[in-house]
């Protein structure tokens, strides 16, 4: 299954949105790669092809993570690397 690269880019607010799809995320049921100016977004769904037994409800979960180092905010890295203040 050749999936090709799809890219939309429209101006919103003097700054470019562009979105782009199936070059990322291939094994993905859907991904997409989401740019507004110099924010970047990457979200990834995937789903069964086959329904659970005996679930009569929509199952919804979640998964979030927030990367710090992204920002320069290593968690725990400066009590390791200089001592604890005296």
């Amino acid at each position: 299954m050749t999936q090709e690269a799809l890219v939309r880019s429209l101006q919103v607010g003097g700054r470019t949105l562009s979105f782009e799809t199936g070059i990322i995320g291939r094994q993905a049921g859907g991904a997409i790669f989401l740019k507004y100016g110099d924010t970047v977004v990457t979200a990834f769904a995937t789903s069964s092809s086959e329904p659970r037994e005996g679930i009569d409800f929509f199952p919804l979960t979640v998964d979030v993570e927030e990367r710090y180092y992204a920002v320069g905010k290593i968690p725990g890295g400066f009590i390791k690397r200089e001592g604890k203040p005296s």
